[in-house]
């Protein structure tokens, strides 16, 4: 006996949700950040795909909170990733940066705010060597958390 397909809202939602931090950041790399907009971008380091210098991810072992506001170049935006050129110690480095990796989008201009429960991780993904040591996985969208404020909550509506 089969099992009656349903809706996975959940997912579709928060797909939803990390398509706003697609376009945000798709209209940044395209006209820049009108006004007083600037994007502090928390993601796991350890996540799969994630590809940052190595003493950086030596001194931020599981997580890191980027800033995208005066000095930031080369923002590219991809489907499933964004990459963005920051300047850390005086020295320009490329950051890659899978969407599932990410666990807060805030723009304190606005009081607008995304946070992200850690994404799942496919422990049976299969390891892919690329220009550094990357992962690739079924990439799994990270639930959603809430502070009160304008940052939308999906926990009371997980499974746990």
């Amino acid at each position: 006996m089969s099992k009656t397909p349903t809706f996975d809202y959940e997912t579709l939602v928060q797909e939803s949700l990390r398509n706003v931090i697609k376009e945000a950041l798709t209209m940044a790399a395209k006209d820049g950040l009108p006004g007083k907009h600037h994007f502090y971008i928390s993601f796991k380091t350890d996540y799969p795909g994630v590809d940052i210098p190595d003493y950086l991810l030596e001194e931020y072992p599981e997580d890191i909170t980027i800033v995208l506001q005066y000095e930031f170049w080369d923002l590219e935006v991809h489907n499933d990733t964004f990459s963005v050129t920051l300047c850390f110690n005086d020295v320009h480095e490329r950051l890659n940066v899978p969407f599932g990796a990410v666990v807060s989008f805030v723009d304190p201009s606005v009081k607008f705010g995304l946070q992200f429960a850690p994404a799942e991780v496919d422990e049976d993904a299969e390891l892919v060597q690329l220009d550094r040591k990357k992962r690739s996985s079924k990439e799994p969208i990270a639930s959603v958390e809430s502070d009160g404020s304008n940052v939308v909550t999906l926990d009371a509506f997980r499974r746990k």
